[in-house]
């Protein structure tokens, strides 16, 4: 192999990297520059402007404390949906700031609809409407005029530099130019999303990113932390979401879900998130199936709310019902579960993370999705816990707590930056690779359908397939440290199928030690399918000699969490 790709090196030293520009990474900056806290630099690998599960907008706010509501409501509903598996002090902590940054965003011009009394307009018991296709583009813009705060777009983050469990920055490349980036920090927030892509997704081929999760949200941070020895927490509690068939489109709650006789199944069931995806599963393997929801027979004026509301949200559904020349009066919304992601901002998978959203790695923090414990977080979940994590950054720089590295640690942090430029310039200088990184993706994506728990095996699993899943993703782990990267571009695409597998490995290492099914779909356990007492707590993992050592946790009681171990 020769090496005729090198790259060009850039170095940068700020006070606080962010890496990832979505909702909780913009938020924390602007918390940051408030706080005066220094320099910040942001690391995103698309643009912020439109990147993250922001990018096309939202239609309301989920997570919002209503009038006659108060916070520990919040947290109340939030823990009966996970069936406990909660960290109550990191709901308690993100409900309390839901309607403070709601409010923040609306002097920063996000439209919230109003009543005829100038109260905002409720949506149940913890939703708020909002007119939010700019959402995005508004922290962006906001991001763009803060002090000392720069942006990287275009910069995809790879690995973190970690001496002694403490974190000293990261190092990446341009997706644009031959160019990687070793940056210093005294601290580091991972808000990079969670992973989507394990699975075999619902459409094949030209249409396998019409998926419910973004697409390029593929588990990096996930795998950054991992690789340096984070705890992670809770990643059997899968995310499956029920969704409208082919457009994947979202439910919600618009209508009673019924089976091909008509029968209204979801009461027999239960109503919990994993509940309902559960039921339509069921009554599929019955032979109850297709099942919908009951549109047919709704009025003229829903019929025009809800062909509305989906070109707010999923214009594919409301072209459907179009091109078909049929109204949702006219015909009910045949219904399906995508398949699995990794997502703490509807389950509680992600890092293992204290109250002030310090990870078990000292300096580095976690917000959003990537942070575990805190499911039903939402837009304002991932808003506030990138003001957290800032607040306490900000407490630990004025305590001195956090600081650079010293000579020695500096010339250990250089030898771990060589070997990750090293791996850049292999993957860049490969000339002849057995498979691409598509096959491999495809073959991963194989793996864990039909072993794991993907739609192909109705969500379900055992050990012994769980066992063949491990062996084969070890194997093609081994088979993706040979793939080529002929620009920039494919290099990040090897990247990301390496953050996956990582990830897999991880998913699959909890989704054997939870023996138990507490969440039905969700972790389908077959050999265990029925909830054990013994297994309330949190599994959680870390990765340590290339080995992944499982972690068992009694739930977190109290008010505040301090990591001591």
């Amino acid at each position: 192999m020769s090496m005729k790709n090198r790259l060009n090196t850039k170095e940068i030293t700020t006070d606080v990297l962010i890496i990832g520009g979505g909702t909780a990474g913009c938020y924390a900056a602007l918390v940051l520059s408030e706080q005066k806290a220094g320099r910040v630099l942001i690391a995103e690998k698309a643009n912020i402007r439109r990147s993250g599960c922001l990018a096309a907008g939202v239609n309301a706010i989920n997570a919002y404390i209503v009038k006659g509501r108060k916070p520990q409501d919040y947290v109340d509903y939030a823990t009966k949906d996970a069936a406990g598996i909660v960290r109550q002090d990191l709901l308690l902590t993100a409900a309390e700031n839901f309607n403070e940054v709601t409010a923040k965003m609306e002097k920063l011009g996000l439209v919230i609809l109003k009543d005829e009394n100038g109260d905002y307009v409720a949506r149940g018991n913890r939703n708020i409407k909002i007119n939010g296709e700019n959402f995005k583009p508004l922290l962006a813009n906001a991001v763009h005029k803060a002090e000392n705060v720069d942006v990287l777009n275009y910069v995809n983050i790879t690995d973190l530099l970690v001496k002694d469990g403490q974190v000293y920055g990261a190092v990446g490349f341009s997706i644009m130019e031959e160019t990687a980036y070793i940056i210093r920090a005294k601290a580091v927030l991972a808000a990079t999303g969670g992973a989507a892509g394990l699975y075999k997704p619902n459409n094949p081929g030209f249409s396998r990113h019409k998926m419910w999760y973004p697409p390029f949200n593929t588990g990096a941070g996930y795998a950054m932390g991992i690789l340096a020895g984070a705890e992670m927490t809770s990643f059997e509690m899968r995310f499956i979401a029920l969704r409208c068939k082919d457009t994947i489109a979202p439910t919600g709650t618009i209508a009673k879900q019924i089976n091909a006789a008509g029968e209204i199944y979801e009461t027999k069931y239960g109503l919990t998130t994993s509940e309902r995806v559960y039921g339509t599963v069921r009554e599929n393997q019955l032979g109850h199936g297709p099942c919908y929801l009951k549109t047919t027979g709704i009025t003229k004026e829903q019929d025009e709310d809800l062909l509305k509301a989906y070109l707010n949200m999923a214009p594919s559904q409301t072209l459907k019902w179009i091109e078909s020349g049929k109204s949702p009066s006219e015909q009910d919304v045949e219904i399906q579960g995508t398949e699995p992601y990794i997502v703490g901002g509807h389950t509680a998978s992600g890092y293992w993370v204290n109250t002030g959203r310090e990870t078990t790695v000292k300096g580095l923090y976690a917000a959003g999705d990537v942070a575990g414990g805190c499911p039903q977080k939402y837009v304002t979940g991932a808003l506030a816990e990138g003001k957290l994590a800032a607040l306490d950054m900000v407490k630990q720089f004025k305590a001195g707590t956090l600081k650079e590295a010293d000579i020695q640690t500096e010339t250990e942090i250089k030898v771990q930056e060589g070997e990750i430029l090293s791996q850049y310039e292999k993957f860049r200088n490969e000339d002849a690779p057995a498979f691409s990184v598509e096959e491999l993706e495809e073959a991963m994506q194989k793996v864990m359908d039909e072993y794991a728990g993907g739609i192909a095996s109705n969500y379900q699993f055992n050990e012994k397939q769980l066992a063949l899943a491990d062996e084969k993703i070890l194997q093609l782990q081994a088979l993706a440290e040979k793939t080529a990267a002929a620009d920039m571009h494919e290099l990040m695409f090897a990247y990301e199928l390496r953050e996956r597998l990582i990830v897999c490995r991880s998913l699959i290492a909890h989704l054997k030690n939870r023996k138990e099914t507490r969440w039905h779909s969700f972790n389908e356990n077959l050999d265990h399918p029925e909830t054990d007492e013994k297994f309330y707590k949190y599994v959680n993992s870390k990765l340590e000699n290339g080995e992944i050592r499982m972690i068992f946790r009694d739930i977190v009681k109290e008010d505040t969490y301090e990591h001591t171990n």
